[in-house]
């Protein structure tokens, strides 16, 4: 799973350049008395999750993550996160994701804009008492809002539910599939529009 991690990573880069370079040519042919629709914003947050490990247990994990947010224009957009709870975990274990994929926007009612969105990507696991690590393929529905501080500074908290299909798959135990979730509070910065 080390080469999904990296080709996320790898992907979300590309996409990252790709956006700007587009942006950036597309901003000599576009006469000054136009807006472009499209935004990037870049930021980080502190991330509270329910463990989901061990199975049926309350135990929390906390961290910080950052993320891109790309609006395309409209109500589409796309976002890439990455998060590390690496703390306070059961007997050391720890959580981290890399995700990206497509958010809509619903509304924007004076500085406030709810989301919703729907990443895909790697799930990572340090498990307790030096078991080891794994990796799986991660679904990650979730939803928020933004608000507007200012021009360039954006306050945003959100809901995130992990699916991680096919673990932990240790053998002869019975199946209790991963499922990371909880919620994201960050700040935000606009690089471009």
């Amino acid at each position: 799973m080390d080469w999904l991690r990296r080709s996320c990573c790898v992907a979300m880069l590309l996409m990252l350049s790709a956006m700007v370079l587009h942006v950036g040519l597309e901003a000599q042919t576009v006469p000054a008395g136009y807006r472009t629709p499209r935004s990037l914003w870049v930021g980080g947050e502190y991330s509270n999750f329910s463990a989901s490990f061990p199975y049926q247990s309350s135990q929390r994990l906390e961290g910080l993550g950052a993320f891109v947010d790309f609006k395309l224009g409209g109500r589409i957009g796309v976002e890439g996160d990455a998060r590390f709870l690496n703390f306070g975990g059961y007997e050391g274990s720890t959580e981290r994701s890399y995700l990206a994929g497509p958010k809509v926007y619903l509304f924007t009612k004076g500085r406030f804009q709810p989301y919703g969105k729907f990443l895909v990507g790697v799930g990572e696991i340090h498990y307790p008492y030096e078991i080891g690590n794994a990796s799986y393929f991660a679904l990650a529905p979730g939803g928020g809002a933004g608000y507007r501080l200012s021009d360039r500074w954006m306050l945003r908290a959100e809901y995130e539910y992990q699916i991680w299909p096919n673990s932990p798959g240790f053998a002869n135990e019975p199946k209790h599939e991963l499922t990371p979730n909880g919620v994201n509070v960050g700040v935000a910065f606009l690089v471009f529009r």
